[in-house]
């Protein structure tokens, strides 16, 4: 924490565009060293804090660059230390020399996430916002985006603090209750207490029930499409997709291996497994590949089961319904641009899914799967900036902890056992939340999550 850390913050390749960045106590003392303000009469190290000045990065006679230098003065910055920025051209042999330059006047290459660890531990942000940093980074759609941002605006910080809270005032008052029962008084704290816990455990609920949306709104819907060989999958993939990315014949049995693309529909993310026909065959390479269609259904969030619309259900299609009737699922008829000839009652009566009609030939239908899909995993709401999801499977992980512990402080409750046992649970409850925002956690714990930080973050 009292070195001088650096690193270049922007992608290693070329671009207009290569900021190096600076942390530390000796931040501006190293940068105006090397950088040179076309005004002379300025000086990074008397320059206000969120200034900038313009010139040439230069050392022992060498011009390195012509480069743009940010000022921010702490503690009101990312790290809550000295930060300077340079903004050079974006070459990366220019940023290297710069920085191996910057190394060798003090300052030390920036371990993985270490800027944000240092907001972390100077108090700027929690350990929810920290990993919300991250997510924000890799972020595959714009509702997972706005997931991440209302985390890194302390949405989840906010939640978990107040709960923490309640939990120390009701600790307390057993404490001082036990130690000066004259002032204090237990007698109708059981069921106050009750309606506290009863309170809580709603709201831990809550953000549990939300990790399932929230895994598929970080990660992506895991979609499968399955049906019986030239039932229309790949045409549906690549209709979806807007390219032919999947190949397409009326040869039975074209797709042999499963093909995988993410694709994204209104800001929701599908994670596309298209597989090969499933059907009897002899073919042992084309066996294969069914196999590996019924392993890839076992882990799908949705199976999109594919219909050729134009000729009557077979005995394959009724063992793809066998396979998938335990599964979320939609049933596309395909083809519904010619004459359909499939019940829809069978299916339905077969397994508990949607059905939709569309043409893959004719790009027809599209829009009503896109709205079905809201419909089923986001009951038709694709606006987040006002819904807090958990994301972090640590998170939850720390929640199911607080919810046991809560749930055990009724079950005392409901016992009429002593309050000095409540107080036991309590602090339990009390201590998972507290890891959810780092009040709580251990130093190789907080290690291993910023070491998987990108570098310059």
């Amino acid at each position: 924490m009292k070195d001088t850390i650096a690193a270049i913050a922007t992608g290693m390749g070329n671009s207009g565009i290569g900021i190096i960045r600076l942390s530390g106590d000796e931040a501006l003392a190293i940068a105006s060293k090397i950088f040179k303000p076309k005004n002379n009469n300025k000086d990074i190290s008397t320059m206000e804090s969120y200034t900038a000045a313009y010139g040439l990065v230069e050392y022992e006679g060498r011009v390195y660059d012509e480069a743009i230098a940010l000022v921010m003065r702490g503690p009101k910055t990312y790290t809550a230390e000295d930060v300077v920025e340079l903004d050079c051209h974006g070459g990366v042999t220019i940023l290297k020399e710069i920085l191996d330059l910057i190394i060798k006047l003090g300052a030390r290459v920036a371990e993985p996430g270490e800027f944000t660890k240092r907001a972390f531990l100077n108090g700027r942000i929690d350990m929810s916002q920290a990993e919300s940093v991250m997510d924000l980074i890799h972020a595959k759609n714009d509702m997972a985006a706005k997931s991440s941002l209302k985390q890194l605006q302390g949405g989840l910080r906010d939640t978990i603090t107040a709960m923490r809270d309640k939990l120390l005032y009701n600790i307390a008052y057993i404490e001082s209750a036990l130690d000066d029962p004259e002032n204090y008084s237990l007698d109708a704290f059981p069921q106050e207490l009750e309606s506290t816990v009863d309170n809580l455990l709603i709201t831990v609920e809550n953000l549990i029930k939300s990790s399932d949306n929230g895994r598929l709104i970080k990660e992506g819907i895991r979609t499968v499409i399955v049906g019986r060989p030239n039932a229309g999958k790949s045409s549906i993939l690549n209709m979806l997709l807007g390219e032919d990315r999947a190949i397409v014949t009326d040869i039975e049995g074209t797709t042999r291996d499963t093909l995988e693309e993410l694709i994204n529909i209104d800001g929701i993310s599908l994670n596309m497994v298209d597989t090969a026909g499933i059907r009897d065959t002899e073919d042992l390479v084309e066996k294969i590949g069914v196999d590996k269609a019924k392993d890839s259904i076992k882990d799908a969030d949705l199976v999109l089961y594919i219909v050729d619309g134009t000729t009557p259900l077979d005995e394959n299609d009724f063992k793809i319904m066998d396979i998938i009737k335990d599964k979320k699922s939609i049933t596309i008829i395909n083809k519904n641009d010619m004459d359909i000839v499939v019940d829809n009652l069978l299916i339905t009566s077969k397994i508990d899914t949607k059905i939709i009609e569309l043409s893959a030939k004719q790009g027809t239908g599209k829009d009503i799967l896109h709205n079905l899909l809201k419909e089923m995993f986001f009951n038709n709401e694709v606006s987040y900036n006002d819904e807090l999801y958990i994301t972090n499977l640590r998170h939850k992980n720390l929640l199911y902890d607080a919810k046991e512990s809560l749930s055990k402080v009724l079950e005392s409750i409901s016992m009429g056992m002593g309050e000095d046992f409540y107080t036991i649970d309590l602090m339990a409850a009390y201590a998972s939340l507290g890891k959810i925002i780092g009040e709580e956690l251990e130093d190789d714990l907080v290690n291993k999550i910023f070491a998987e930080f990108c570098m310059g973050k």
